[in-house]
């Protein structure tokens, strides 16, 4: 995973092994009625807390790490709600997140109620999914999940269950835009940057990688007539609830961050890719799992990289985003082999290449696609 500086907002306080306080007392409280610590009066953040924490961060598909920052902060306090422990409703400026809301989108979207992703945060869409359902059953049509709105998602049961609506509505929102690049939107998110430099080693800074390639997408994108954004620039760490909302005010088609890894164990190498998703809910994005494995074999097919496969997570980026979004990890600056590679500029402009034609293949139909590791930039559908 990237790191070694923590995810938030500069500044943003930040809680491990050794901490005491108010605020750990509360981190542990909420621990505790999760049922992830033995109840007891203890307010030091100690190993069993850093222990409790790891589950938790694995559970919910965060970076697992035993500390608390901003993101695990967050999701902590969204586990507490239970649906009906609290009004619903849009707040457009500061959306309500929490797992009632998880149980909301997973209820409105069974019961055939368009909701574009079970992602625990009340926005539009969800809004306009309960007044639906409102007006469905005879109730004011407001967008606000009240008692009266509770009581009849309880009585009511779906006529059929399975199946993924919100999957055939993204697939056809991916069909209707058309094989061309051009006209559509991307932005690339070059991961860290300013203060964070991520991790570091032989030489390589990850913030300042994953800006060089940033970079040669944007302009291989360009030549291809798609509008192309970077979510920061070459001196700017902007925290990941910034960047999805920078990736959102673009209404971008999709969204890919670069990071490169790194490990206190040099022989740790290799590329991974992921996407929105969380096995906890059994909620993805049907998109995005599609473009993690187009730009994960392409990458592994133009390269030597060791293959570290796909998976899911809950990371901000990936969850606030409401484009299909992937995030990169491209090699392990701290493992001599992959950071030889990266420091060559002509393997960056494989790397730049394989990304920019994996967002190609996700809109082309099975007839015109090409098999993988084949397709080149001036055979892209302009």
């Amino acid at each position: 995973m990237s790191g070694p500086l923590l995810e938030g907002p500069q500044g943003a306080r930040i809680y491990r092994i050794g901490d005491s306080g108010e605020a750990v007392a509360e981190i542990i409280g909420k621990l505790q009625r999760l049922g992830l610590l033995e109840p007891g009066g203890h307010f030091v953040y100690d190993e069993a807390t850093a222990h409790a924490v790891r589950g938790f961060q694995q559970q919910r598909g965060l970076m697992i790490d035993g500390i608390v920052g901003p993101q695990t902060y967050r999701a902590i306090d969204d586990a507490r709600w239970r649906l009906g422990d609290r009004l619903l409703t849009y707040v457009v400026s500061h959306p309500l997140t929490g797992d009632d809301v998880v149980a909301l989108q997973a209820k409105l979207q069974e019961l055939g109620f368009a909701v574009a992703r079970v992602d625990g945060i009340f926005g539009a869409d969800t809004q306009r999914a309960v007044t639906e359902f409102q007006r469905n059953m005879g109730l004011p049509g407001d967008g606000t999940c009240g008692p009266s709105t509770f009581k009849a998602l309880q009585r009511i049961r779906p006529m059929a269950t399975g199946g993924r609506p919100d999957a055939l509505r993204a697939s056809e929102a991916v069909r209707a835009a058309g094989p061309r690049l051009s006209g559509k939107t991307v932005v690339i998110d070059p991961g860290h940057g300013g203060f964070d430099y991520g991790w570091e080693g032989f030489g390589l800074r990850e913030s300042d990688v994953a800006y060089d390639l940033a970079s040669r997408i944007e302009g291989r994108l360009g030549a291809t007539g798609v509008r192309a954004y970077l979510s920061r620039g070459r001196d700017q760490g902007p925290d990941e609830l910034a960047r999805a909302a920078f990736a959102n005010e673009t209404d971008a088609n999709l969204c890919v961050s670069l990071h490169t890894d790194g490990s206190m164990n040099p022989e740790a190498q290799g590329v991974a890719t992921y996407y929105y998703g969380t096995d906890l809910h059994g909620a993805s994005s049907s998109v995005g799992e599609q473009f993690a494995g187009l730009v994960q074999r392409e990458i592994v097919a133009r390269t030597d990289l060791l293959n570290c496969r796909t998976h899911t997570k809950t990371w901000d980026l990936l969850r606030r985003t409401k484009m299909p979004a992937v995030r990169l990890e491209i090699g392990y600056v701290t493992n001599p082999h992959d950071s030889a590679r990266l420091a060559d500029a002509a393997f960056r402009d494989v790397v730049a290449e394989a990304i920019v034609v994996a967002i190609q293949r996700v809109y082309l139909p099975p007839e015109q696609d090409a098999a993988t590791g084949m397709l080149r930039l001036g055979q892209l559908t302009v």
